[in-house]
């Protein structure tokens, strides 16, 4: 049993003060640098500092001396901090043009390949499908692990049971993946509130998720999986730009609304050169209580897309109250139930997705507006 005693939030705001704003000269919790502060039970405490672009490499001491802050406190256990960047203080608009680093495509160390799971529309299911593929690239017997990239709605955590797990900090200042059913597993889900919104600009949300990609102990891994947030926005194309991908599969449902977004997401992964490696029609049917199927969304619509834009089509899911109840208890299906036709599907689609994915690393583009 644990009987620590949690640290007082305003202990650790008051030691956060002692710690200079290299822009402001304020302490750092009254330069407003400190965001979603979260202290748990046991002494964890997590945190995000948002800092201005322009002066982020000031800012890597500064997150160092935070957090041995936090832990000087009594009653702290352990810190995990974020560091975010925005365009700046005075000029919040204003978002400094990244550096050639930055724009290098670069790959994870230690993985093999990666692959992402993506949507371009919120509410077709995309976390579900992405946690159990990478199940099936697991029980495929491939290293696997499972980045969460959106930031804004982390699903993951909940998906995989571990909405309590806390990354714990290793060699090299680095973090641990945490470790659920046989994934190494990162989502922004486990360092802060999951109750609280994140009302993070853009630059902060890929400054999060580049830190989650670099400052995580992923190695060895033959597959990651990236669960990317909806849409094709600003973390997008920060991703296509930082990771050679070696394959992108499209989520959707069959109705037209859905394929609209579709045929936008098969758009950017032509743009920025990164191949498309199969399209998966979720929720394609509903067995009835007669044994009928039920095309509630519409019938065949995502495969129909496929095969219009030439993009390989890896199957259908249907909406099975089974699939659900396992997302709500934290058990994903593939890995409880391998044997499963349902599981036997992904599986197939995991083994399919990743022969469409041998052609081998392609560089990250230059991405151009025009």
């Amino acid at each position: 049993m644990n009987n620590r005693l949690a640290p007082e939030r305003s202990a650790v705001l008051a030691a956060l003060d002692r710690i200079k704003d290299p822009e402001t000269g304020e302490g750092l919790n009254a330069a407003g640098r400190v965001h979603g502060l979260t202290i748990r039970p046991d002494g964890r405490v997590s945190f995000t500092i948002d800092a201005p672009s322009a002066l982020i490499d000031r800012y890597t001491e500064v997150r160092d001396a935070a957090e041995a802050a936090v832990r000087s406190v009594k009653g702290a256990a352990a810190a995990t901090v974020v560091l975010t960047a925005h365009g700046g203080r005075s000029d919040a608009r204003t978002v400094a043009p990244p550096s050639p680093q930055e724009r290098r495509a670069e790959g994870v160390e230690g993985v093999g390949r990666v692959i992402a799971v993506a949507s371009a529309k919120g509410g077709v299911g995309k976390s579900t499908v992405a946690v159990n593929l990478a199940c099936a690239f697991a029980k495929l017997g491939f290293r696997t692990g499972l980045l969460d990239a959106d930031v804004y709605g982390p699903s993951v955590p909940t998906l995989l049971g571990a909405v309590h797990s806390k990354p714990q900090q290793a060699r090299g200042r680095k973090l641990e993946p945490v470790e659920a059913w046989g994934l190494r597993t990162m989502s922004i889900g486990y360092l802060v509130d999951p109750e609280r919104a994140m009302m993070w600009r853009g630059p902060m949300a890929t400054s999060a998720i580049r830190q989650m990609l670099d400052d995580v102990n992923w190695a060895p891994l033959d597959v990651l999986v990236l669960d990317l947030p909806p849409g094709t926005g600003d973390a997008h194309l920060s991703l296509l730009q930082r990771l050679p991908l070696d394959g992108a599969i499209i989520v959707s449902t069959p109705q037209e609304l859905a394929l609209a977004d579709v045929r936008r997401g098969i758009a950017l992964f032509e743009k920025t050169a990164a191949p498309l490696v199969g399209v998966i029609e979720n929720m394609a049917w509903f067995d009835g209580p007669d044994g009928k199927r039920v095309h509630i969304f519409g019938e065949g619509g995502a495969r129909r897309t496929a095969e219009r834009h030439g993009a390989p089509f890896l199957g259908e899911i249907p909406l099975d109250p089974v699939l659900r109840e396992s997302c709500d208890v934290g058990a994903p299906f593939v890995a409880e139930n391998p044997e499963h036709p349902l599981a036997q599907t992904f599986i197939a689609m995991a083994r399919t997705a990743l022969a469409n994915a041998e052609g081998g690393h392609k560089p990250a583009p230059s991405i151009r507006f025009e």
